[in-house]
Order: structure tokens, then sequence, then C-alpha cells
């Protein structure tokens, strides 16, 4: 059973104890920003029958977020669950509107995790977050003119030239002989 209830948390709902706050220039936060969440809700939905039988599954975020926590991480998947309960900064990532001490999940669960985000969705995931930073790149003004020798009428030279690069690595001093280098004259 998955019940539905992706809605984009806003940075301010996120509440700490103590009356902290998180900072926008978190690369968690700013990620959290990148990625359309909700594009992925109906084929993470499709993994789930349409019976309310059983526990009700983990969101399409907190999934999500957790595969590429461990990911960017490079940790186990117990490490990873450890990782999330440890930080505010994770934590929203995953989607929770609050801190919490205890484990969101257990860490049996990037099991499913996995089986429900295949290769190619993972792939459609990155690529969305590539179109979503390039859509917030400006693009630069006018180039400036260049300086130099170029007239008004002639054709400006291109910032990068186009070819082709060979390189050869069978170059060696000569007097360092095959495999030791030494020599029965040393």
């Amino acid at each position: 059973m998955y019940k539905h209830n992706l809605k984009q948390l806003e940075f301010v709902e996120f509440s700490l104890p103590f009356q902290g706050h998180l900072s926008r220039n978190n690369k968690w936060v700013k990620l959290a920003a990148l990625i359309p969440w909700e594009q992925f809700e109906e084929r993470y939905q499709k993994n789930f029958s349409k019976r309310n039988t059983g526990h009700p599954a983990l969101s399409v975020r907190m999934a999500l977020a957790a595969l590429i926590i461990k990911e960017e991480l490079g940790v186990s998947d117990r490490d990873c669950v450890e990782q999330i309960t440890e930080n505010p900064y994770l934590q929203y990532f995953c989607g929770l509107k609050a801190f919490i001490t205890e484990s969101p999940f257990d860490a049996s669960l990037f099991v499913h995790f996995r089986k429900r985000f295949p290769a190619d969705l993972l792939s459609q995931v990155n690529n969305a977050i590539a179109q979503k930073v390039r859509e917030r790149q400006t693009p630069p003004d006018d180039p400036p003119p260049q300086k130099g020798g170029n007239d008004e009428g002639s054709e400006q030279q291109p910032l990068f030239k186009e070819g082709q690069l060979l390189m050869d690595a069978t170059c060696a001093p000569a007097d360092i002989t095959y495999p030791t280098g030494v020599s029965p004259g040393y």
C-alpha cells in the first residue's frame, strides 16, 4: 500500500530542537531544491498494490533521498541510516518535517529501495537534476570584444581550438635498462 503524501517541503517549515535553523547554503538543502521529487512519484507508486493492507510504504522522497545519500557518502546501508539519524540536513533532504532522534527506517529497507529504483529510473533522476541546474544557470551576456590585432570587419577567432591531440607515452630515458634499471657495471 502506498499513500501519496508528497508535498514539496518548504525550507522554513523544518524545525530543529532548541530553536535552531538550517542554513540555505548547505549542499543537501540546495540539492533538495533541485530534485523534482513529484516527477518520480507515479513510477514509484507502481511498485505497490492498490489494496490497503500492511504498513504504508515510505515516500518516494525518503526512498530516493536515502539512495542518493548512501551513494554520495559512500557508506553501508546501516551507516547511511545512522548518518540520517544524526544529521538534521540529511533528515530535511529525506523530507522529514522536524529533526527526530530515532531512525526513520530500518537499514534492511535499502534492499526494497534498490528494487523500486532501477538503473534507468536513477538515470532519469540524474538527468532531471542536470536539467534543473542548466535552467538555473543564466546565459552569459554578449562576450566582450577581443583585444588585439583584429580588424572591425574580420571574423573573431574562437576561444577554443578544435582538433585532435596525439600523445605518445613510449618515450623513456635511455640510461634506464629494463626491468630493474641496474646494469652489471654499477
